[in-house]
C-alpha cells in the first residue's frame, strides 16, 4: 500500500481513536509489512500511542489504568477496525515514550480461517512461539506471497509437513523410539 493511503487511513482511525479514547489517545500510526517484523504480508498493523509518564513503571501505570478505564471501549474498537479494516491483523496499544521494548497491549489478531477451523472442530493445536531471523522470516512470508499459506503459522506447519513425508523422517523417528528404549535399560 503507498505511503498516502497508510496516512489517510491513519488519519481516519487517529480520528475514531480520538473519540472513542477522549484525552488517552497521543497519536496513531498505521504500519505495514516490512515496517516491523512483526507484521506479515498483506497486513497492516494499527499501533495506538497513549500518554504516559517518563520511565518503565509510569508507563506500565498508565497502560493498566487505560485498560482498566476503557476496556469494553477498546474490545469494541477492536471489532469495528476488523470490520472496516480486515488488513488490521493487529491493534497495539503502546505508551508514549515507548522505544519498542516497553510495555504494550496486544488485542486480538487476524483470525486465521484453518487454524480456527480446527481448533472448533476439535483438533489438537498446540500454540508454538519461535524467534525467527529475517532469512527464515523472509522463507515463510515467500510462502505466504505464492499463496501456499494465509499466515506464517500455517507456513510453518505446511513446511513441518514437507519433513514428515520425507522417508529420512521415519528412520529419524524410529531411531529416536530406539534412543527412548535404551535409556529405559540404564
Amino acid at each position: 500500500m503507498d505511503r498516502a493511503a497508510i496516512d489517510h487511513i491513519e488519519q481516519q482511525i487517529a480520528g475514531e481513536a480520538k473519540k472513542r479514547f477522549p484525552g488517552a489517545v497521543q497519536r496513531v500510526a498505521v504500519l505495514q509489512y516490512g515496517d516491523d517484523p512483526v507484521i506479515e504480508p498483506a497486513e497492516l498493523l494499527v499501533r495506538v500511542i497513549i500518554e504516559a509518564a517518563e520511565g518503565r513503571e509510569g508507563q506500565q501505570q498508565a497502560l493498566q489504568a487505560f485498560e482498566n478505564a476503557h476496556g469494553p471501549a477498546i474490545k469494541q474498537f477492536r471489532d469495528d477496525l476488523s470490520a472496516q479494516l480486515p488488513e488490521a491483523g493487529r491493534l497495539e496499544f503502546r505508551t508514549s515514550g515507548n522505544t519498542g521494548d516497553g510495555p504494550r497491549m496486544v488485542v486480538g489478531g487476524r483470525p486465521r480461517g484453518s487454524l480456527e477451523a480446527r481448533a472448533l472442530a476439535g483438533g489438537d493445536l498446540t500454540p508454538v512461539m519461535a524467534r525467527l531471523g529475517p532469512a527464515d522470516l523472509e522463507t515463510l512470508d515467500a510462502l505466504i506471497t505464492a499463496g501456499i499459506a494465509a499466515s506464517r503459522a500455517e507456513a510453518v506447519r505446511w513446511a513441518l509437513a514437507r519433513i514428515r513425508e520425507r522417508p529420512a523422517y521415519a528412520q529419524l523417528r524410529e531411531r529416536a523410539r530406539e534412543i527412548d528404549r535404551l535409556k529405559t535399560e540404564f
